[in-house]
């Protein structure tokens, strides 16, 4: 995985770590990722676009969410 770097309210942050001290994700990161991928399902492949026609969604991030959410490599 790829190290990216995001500036976002503190609000956000908070409800972040509300949630990993409730337990529902082990980390920021996690939580981060999971909010990612819904994104990505709801507005592109839902949408009936594939990742492949996409050209700032390459084919590789159905790979890359899969090791994502297994660990599987």
């Amino acid at each position: 995985m790829r190290i990216v770097t995001v500036k976002m309210p503190e609000v956000y942050i908070d409800g972040i770590d509300e949630l990993v001290r409730a337990g529902r994700y082990s980390s920021r990161s996690e939580a981060i990722r999971v909010a990612v991928r819904e994104l990505l399902k709801r507005e592109l492949w839902s949408a009936g676009i594939p990742a492949e026609t996409v050209h700032t969604v390459p084919a590789a991030i159905h790979r890359s969410l899969h090791v994502a959410e297994t660990g599987d490599y």
